[in-house]
């Protein structure tokens, strides 16, 4: 492992690493970045020890934060970390390159709030890009998802983000989600108050949730999560 303030990395168990904030930030004009390469048979879980607050800074522009990731063949990978907050005038890109081989597994969630407490969120653009690649190395896209909080004229829409202060989404995707040798796919969404798993055209679901606040939309996205075991258990 190797790394440098304001982002590090400290292994916390066999298999285990947690992000560490050791300075403020991503502050306007930082630009993070972090590589995770899990080898061929083995497995890795990523988590963080708090909430990401990203703030406003002393230089004019965007922060930014992009997680190029790849997962070998056999191998699983699960980034939980907590969620980000989006305070009152920062603008922040998120953004998410995964490959996967063709039999590995992933778990992958992403939270964001709307702000500190009282206060109207920042602007940030999430893009999240993951491609399964066969064993000639040609690439598949499985899930190309944008989302943008802290534009006035759509967050507050009923068909955005409505009176919700918080969104998610965790992909969990894998051989065990695959469609049938025939091609057919009677894999159904499922759907929940404030939440819903949603089968991709590929070996994955993806789960997403909005809620009033943090707590909540854990408590959704895992309702979310165990609706996309479930679609794997039935085949």
């Amino acid at each position: 492992m190797r790394s440098d303030p304001p982002l590090t990395l400290r292994q916390t168990g066999p298999g285990r690493v947690h992000l560490v904030a050791t300075g403020a930030g991503p502050l306007g004009g930082d630009r993070l970045a972090l590589g995770v390469d899990v080898a061929p048979g083995t497995s890795l879980e990523i988590r963080s020890v708090g909430a990401t607050l990203v703030l406003p800074g002393h230089v004019p522009g965007e922060s930014s934060m992009t997680v190029h990731a790849r997962v070998g063949a056999g191998a699983t990978l699960r980034f939980l970390p907590e969620p980000t907050v989006l305070a009152a005038g920062c603008s922040h890109r998120m953004t998410v390159r995964l490959s996967l081989a063709p039999d590995a597994t992933v778990v992958w969630r992403e939270e964001i709030v709307f702000g500190r407490h009282g206060e109207r969120p920042g602007r940030c653009h999430t893009r999240f890009d993951a491609t399964v690649f066969d064993t000639t190395g040609a690439g598949r896209p499985l899930l190309r998802q944008d989302l943008v909080v802290g534009d006035g004229h759509t967050d507050g829409s009923p068909a955005v983000y409505g009176d919700a202060r918080c969104v998610g989404s965790t992909l969990v995707a894998g051989p065990e989600w695959r469609t049938q040798p025939d091609g057919k796919d009677e894999r159904r969404a499922e759907t929940g108050d404030g939440w819903a798993a949603l089968p991709l055209a590929g070996p994955g679901v993806l789960s997403s949730a909005l809620a009033a606040d943090a707590v909540e939309l854990r408590r959704r996205l895992e309702r979310a999560e165990d609706a996309a075991l479930r679609l794997a258990v039935a085949w």
